[in-house]
């Protein structure tokens, strides 16, 4: 596992000095992860891993980026322990994707750290001059690994609305991070997902996600799924209601890189994440996830 880590560690490097598959990044990995501490980064205490709730820092590029991390009561610091980066959407807080999908409540159960990062204006972005989100959670995901013992095998994402398109951005562009994502209504469709069929990762990155049939956007995000999957050369398997009402469809469909993608449909479901503790349906997406997860590390 030790050697798996410094591969991967050494990826997330070398992937920040010479860029993503975008033109994005330049300007911040000119001056590399971090730079000087900014005034209110240097007033901030060290934080120590340790079970429970913090708010950790980074300086990128002279701005201070923060994201707040839960980890569960029997969380041991040096034993390797699964991630998951839950992306908020636009205009929210990293607070309200915490409460809606109840991932702290189920990382207490099933033992994995969770990494809610804030994005810096209303949303989160590949571009540099609104963030370069991408290269900011590959710098989040090296702090933990190294400093709070995260097993790069298995590092997860999953996002809402805005935040799951860049959910499915880092699936792409930084492939070599992440073992499998979770898009909770949100499309495959910003830049270059819209068109370009090269876009997609670069080694096996498994895909669940889940779609209100009443969205308003759902005619994109079905449109954005179908592109990933024929990216990808998948095949796209039946789709079978998981319960008696009807209510939720489940699609799963293989890929020749090895990939696996799993996609609900919830038909009465507008643009909400379902769950025990948000849009109540047959399907609790935060649950679906984390077994897809914990079925799908590195491979």
């Amino acid at each position: 596992m030790r050697s798996v880590g410094r591969s991967i560690l050494a990826a997330i490097a070398l992937t920040a000095v010479v860029g993503t598959t975008t033109a994005c990044g330049a300007a911040d990995d000119a001056a590399g992860p971090e730079t000087a501490p900014s005034p209110s980064r240097a007033a901030r205490p060290a934080v120590s891993p340790a079970p429970g709730n913090h708010t950790l820092a980074l300086d990128r590029a002279g701005t201070e980026r923060t994201w707040a991390v839960h980890a569960p009561p029997g969380y041991r610091p040096g034993t390797p322990i699964p991630l998951v980066v839950a992306l908020h959407g636009t205009d929210q807080s990293p607070e309200a994707v915490r409460e809606d999908s109840g991932l702290d409540a189920l990382a207490d159960r099933e033992g994995f750290l969770v990494a809610y990062p804030q994005a810096l204006n209303r949303q989160f972005s590949r571009l540099a001059e609104q963030g370069d989100d991408v290269n900011f959670v590959r710098a989040l995901v090296e702090r933990m690994v190294q400093e709070w013992s995260v097993d790069p095998a298995r590092v997860y994402a999953t996002g809402f609305s805005s935040g799951a398109e860049m959910t499915y951005a880092l699936g792409v562009e930084a492939a070599e991070v992440f073992a499998a994502i979770a898009p909770v209504s949100g499309a495959f469709a910003s830049g270059p997902a819209a068109s370009d069929p090269n876009y997609k990762p670069g080694r096996p990155v498994s895909l669940i996600t889940f779609i209100g049939r009443d969205d308003r956007n759902s005619a994109r995000m079905y449109s954005g799924l179908g592109r990933w999957q024929k990216n990808l050369g998948c095949t796209v398997g039946k789709p079978v209601w998981v319960d008696q009402a009807r209510t939720v469809n489940r699609t799963a469909s293989t890929c020749p890189d090895g990939s696996r993608i799993v996609d609900y449909t919830v038909n009465g479901m507008g643009h909400a994440w379902p769950s025990a503790s948000g849009y109540r349906a047959a399907v609790d997406a935060t649950a679906a996830m984390w077994e897809f997860f914990a079925a799908n590390p590195r491979r």
